[in-house]
């Protein structure tokens, strides 16, 4: 979860008059990196993931879950047993926004060979059972998107009411303060962000429209005139961080030298590969003078406009003992500005002094019920990189087409209704790994003829005369490698699941979820969530994820030969 320094944090004025400082050392510190690591070529690939958990507790006599406010001395457990007692600890474990959360990696990246596909989901089941290992009765680690009645009344164990005051760090109606990791530096961001928009977050999301939803829907808040000023009718109103973090307006910054046409968190804005620079068709604000800066440098023009574009954001969080430090050997004001830009992707320089590689983050993932489906996901994308590079693939399609299929996969059921940009031709110079699909088409001219709108059955299973398919091209791929029997017959379950959850054959997790709700014996067609609802919901799910139950419609009929158990919320209802 970004940068945690230590310190006394700062206030936002504070901060605001050391911005400029930070920005100049940041790019130093930038600088001192690059130019140590620079030279550095043929590090074999080594991957790894994160997936976040929630913490939940179970109320079975009254038919109530909530989310329990125990992460921190959960997290503190977890690394005294182990990273702190065993540096080679095969688990490894950070904090996360809410103090309902903890973060779980494995403790070392896997590296160049097949077998190590093999292994991921061993170790998310090792993460698994060592977390739920520390929980209370009733307790259970939760692998969900959101917590779908997160805000209301009593969402939280022990219970808080918000307390929205000046004072606090969100001044939140629904989300109490108490929710926020204590780490100071999820409380500053969240209050410096407040103080520098001079308003709190706004988020407004539309309401699903049901048979009884009241029409319109409107939410009423007569003691509090910021949140009747910003919330809309049809839509749910949330008013903190602790929501998304994701929801953030138009920024004017550095005495209104820039308009920003994106928030913090959205898609990239530019590739740093030269064959994509043709590619980088929306407009990119940068700062001139850091960038005329990296090019004096050495650095390449297109990593030297990405790190410029970065730079043109103002530090939400600084400690007063981090303000003044050895650029040489520190990095923190270049992580300030770095760790702040939540994109779909982040390509990250080594730390100082490390003998780790540049890395990049692949972000627009959403976590999955089970160790099985995570494992999937991860192991699916790692594949595809390994080919992209093997068979010199090309997807790259211009990055406005990209902004367009990020708004179109948002859309409900988007898996099968929607329809995306993708290149059609997708082997550079004439590769013909995959036959009759055309030749590559790099020229100019031919540019709007390079892509085509597909849907997600088309791009992942392939259509015959349009495009091959990404599962297609991946199990050539494994055709041509030697892996042993175990580890081919684990990803071709992982390939399996995508297969279908493109074709419709199995559903998403969203899908899964909406209509358990809607099929509820409680639910009345109004939109409401109940606390029986949502602890009908979370407890099938944790049923789910610890292989106490099958969900064939989800993962398939027969989509696990062990049974293992690594709850502690059974129950009888």
């Amino acid at each position: 979860m970004g940068l945690l320094s230590q310190g006394s944090p700062l206030s936002w004025e504070e901060t605001k008059r050391h911005a400029d400082h930070v920005r100049r050392h940041g790019i130093l510190q930038f600088l001192h990196i690059y130019h140590a690591v620079k030279d550095r070529h043929k590090d074999v690939l080594k991957w790894g993931d994160e997936v976040e958990y929630m913490l939940v507790s179970f109320d079975h006599e009254n038919k109530k879950v909530r989310l329990v406010l125990s992460g921190e001395e959960v997290l503190e457990t977890l690394q005294e047993k182990g990273e702190r007692t065993n540096p080679n600890h095969p688990t490894l474990w950070r904090p996360e926004y809410g103090s309902y959360m903890i973060e779980g990696t494995p403790g070392q990246p896997y590296g160049g060979t097949m077998s190590e596909f093999n292994t991921v989901e061993d170790n998310m089941r090792k993460r698994r059972k060592e977390a739920t290992s520390l929980l209370g009765e009733n307790q259970a680690l939760c692998t969900i998107t959101s917590f779908p009645r997160l805000g209301c009344p009593g969402f939280t164990l022990p219970e808080f009411k918000p307390n929205p005051v000046e004072g606090g760090a969100s001044k939140s109606l629904f989300f109490p303060d108490e929710a926020i990791n204590k780490h100071p530096r999820f409380s500053t961001l969240t209050r410096n962000i407040r103080h520098r928009r001079g308003e709190k977050v706004v988020i407004n999301v539309p309401i699903f429209k049901d048979k009884n939803t009241p029409s319109p829907f409107i939410e009423t808040f007569p003691e509090d005139e910021e949140a009747a000023k910003a919330s809309k009718p049809d839509h749910i109103y949330m008013d903190a961080m602790g929501f998304g973090m994701g929801n953030c307006c138009l920024q004017p910054l550095k005495n209104n030298n820039y308009r920003i046409s994106k928030s913090r968190y959205d898609s990239i804005d530019s590739y740093l590969s030269e064959c994509g620079e043709k590619y980088n068709d929306i407009d990119l604000t940068i700062d001139k003078e850091i960038y005329e800066q990296l090019l004096q440098e050495g650095i390449d023009r297109l990593l030297a406009q990405h790190v410029a574009h970065l730079f043109i954001r103002d530090p939400l969080t600084l400690f007063e003992e981090k303000i003044h430090l050895d650029d040489a050997n520190e990095s923190d004001h270049f992580e300030n500005i770095q760790s702040t830009n939540w994109q779909t992707m982040r390509f990250k320089p080594p730390p100082p002094n490390s003998d780790i590689g540049w890395r990049v983050e692949f972000r627009p993932m959403e976590v999955q019920l089970t160790d099985f489906e995570n494992s999937a996901y991860v192991v699916f994308v790692v594949l595809l990189t390994r080919v992209i590079l093997s068979y010199k693939l090309d997807f790259l399609i211009p990055l406005s087409k990209v902004d367009e299929n990020m708004k179109v996969a948002q859309k409900r059921d988007a898996v099968l209704q929607g329809m995306f940009y993708f290149r059609k031709d997708i082997c550079k110079g004439g590769n013909t790994v995959v036959d009759g699909y055309g030749k590559a088409q790099n020229s100019p001219e031919l540019a709007v003829e390079e892509y085509a709108l597909m849907s997600i059955d088309t791009i992942i299973n392939g259509k015959e005369g349009v495009f091959p398919g990404l599962i297609p091209i991946l199990n050539s791929y494994l055709e041509n490698m030697e892996v042993d029997v175990d580890t081919r017959c684990s990803i071709l379950n992982y390939l399996k699941l995508i297969k279908k959850r493109a074709s419709g054959e199995l559903m998403t997790v969203a899908r899964w979820m909406r209509e358990f709700i809607a099929n509820h014996p409680d639910y009345k067609q109004d939109s409401v969530l109940t606390d029986e609802m949502n602890y009908s919901l979370i407890l099938k799910c944790n049923q789910i994820a610890n292989e106490l139950c099958e969900c064939p419609e989800l993962l398939g009929p027969a989509f696990r030969k062990v049974k293992y158990s690594g709850s502690k919320t059974d129950s009888s209802n």
